[in-house]
């Protein structure tokens, strides 16, 4: 595939929540930064959202502040806007730790990868961009500190990075998915997500599908 140039997006960034003025659309490619990757000691810092792959919204969670994100949670819980993440269950998970919520109408594009790139074992946002859309992202700026007030431009640019793609993707995905007659599997692994979500917060999800 041609390689092409990574988007150039108008990035909007916003403290705590989503402004009035933000419509809502049929569908939203979400990601999340945090402080690290367990539920309740690391804090959840960013939200990035785009509704059309050209545009992005950065949230920038405060401490504490989590009540504040009314119209955020409002777009999390409605069902009729799909929600395409890329390795969904860490950031529903940390959704639902932090406000409380499940997410509903999940698409997980590294679940569909996995159920249809089966010839590969690079299911990272980096390797399947790279392969499906010729376009390589940087992860530079993936561990770096999130919490502090004043983001870099470089850690805006990689965190609107992580969104822009993913309907792209999802398209791609999903005509893989159903000619290799996986499309149904996909699906019923999205429904699960938010229950794995609770189990995953509860930390029941290790236990419960253990052998012994």
């Amino acid at each position: 595939m041609q390689k092409r140039h990574q988007k150039r997006p108008k990035i909007f960034f916003h403290e705590n929540d989503l402004p009035e003025w933000v419509e809502f659309k049929e569908s939203v490619a979400i990601d999340t930064e945090a402080m690290g990757l367990h539920y309740g000691r690391d804090r959840l810092c960013l939200v990035q959202l785009s509704f059309d792959g050209e545009n992005c919204h950065i949230i920038q969670i405060k401490k504490d502040e989590y009540q504040k994100s009314d119209r955020l949670i409002k777009l999390l819980e409605d069902e009729k806007v799909k929600k395409i993440f890329h390795f969904a269950r860490f950031d529903v998970g940390l959704i639902f730790s932090t406000f409380g919520v499940l997410t509903r109408n999940i698409y997980c594009t590294k679940i569909a990868s996995k159920l249809a790139r089966t010839y590969t074992e690079r299911h990272g946002l980096k390797s399947v961009c790279m392969e499906l859309l010729g376009v390589e992202i940087s992860k530079k700026e993936q561990s770096s500190d999130w919490g502090k007030n004043n983001l870099t431009e470089d850690q805006k640019a990689y965190a609107a990075s992580d969104v822009l793609y993913l309907h792209e993707i999802m398209e791609a995905l999903n005509k893989m998915l159903e000619r290799e007659g996986r499309d149904r599997l996909a699906l019923e692994a999205f429904n699960f997500l938010p229950t794995l979500a609770e189990l995953d917060c509860s930390g029941w999800s290790e236990s419960l599908f253990a052998h012994l």
